[in-house]
């Protein structure tokens, strides 16, 4: 079971927290112990695109590489944490034009992965390139775009990242229409 812990002292007075099953609830949460509020400590939602350019066996991804920890000088998705404020749509829109500076069309959600252990969920949708032309923000060293057989697996930063680009490149390949794919990330 995961269990973060990241409360050391309560956001709203500042005192000492402790774990404990708040009654009619059945985990463990934060409480304060001065002035009794509970927090919850729920997942973090990663949002990002797959873009496309190109139709058909031909067309290639855009992977971004990354110039931040962690993975720095892997490739991934251009992806990041959905903002308070934001949908996942908007969030994962948003992502694609600071890692990459893409313009794109965004599509429907194509992949939802749950990263149990580490507390997140991430959401990728699938999306047309608008342009081959990139100018990366301060995150991603290099945007490029990648034919199937080019994709640098062995420098690919993230599991799920594999796991929605193996999923996309079979079901093009099987000429498959493309839907949601769900799975848990151990």
């Amino acid at each position: 079971m995961f269990l973060a812990r990241r409360f050391k002292h309560c956001p709203t007075c500042g005192s000492p927290v402790e774990y404990r099953v708040p009654a009619d609830d059945n985990r463990e949460r934060a409480t304060c112990l001065s002035c009794g509020a509970i927090h919850y400590e729920n997942p973090i939602n990663v949002v990002g695109t797959l873009p496309v350019w190109g139709d058909g066996p031909d067309g290639q991804v855009l992977l971004c590489k990354r110039a931040i920890e962690p993975r720095y000088g892997f490739w991934t998705l251009p992806a990041g944490f959905l903002e308070l404020g934001e949908t996942a749509a908007e969030g994962a829109q948003r992502e694609t034009d600071e890692e990459a500076g893409a313009q794109i069309a965004l599509h429907e959600l194509y992949c939802l992965l749950n990263v149990v252990k580490v507390g997140q969920i991430h959401l990728y949708f699938r999306a047309t390139l608008l342009s081959p032309e990139f100018n990366p923000g301060p995150e991603t060293l290099e945007a490029r775009l990648f034919h199937e057989h080019e994709v640098p697996w062995d420098e690919i930063a993230f599991r799920t990242v594999r796991e929605t680009l193996q999923r996309f490149f079979e079901d093009r390949r099987l000429g498959r229409p493309f839907q949601l794919h769900s799975a848990d990330i151990s």
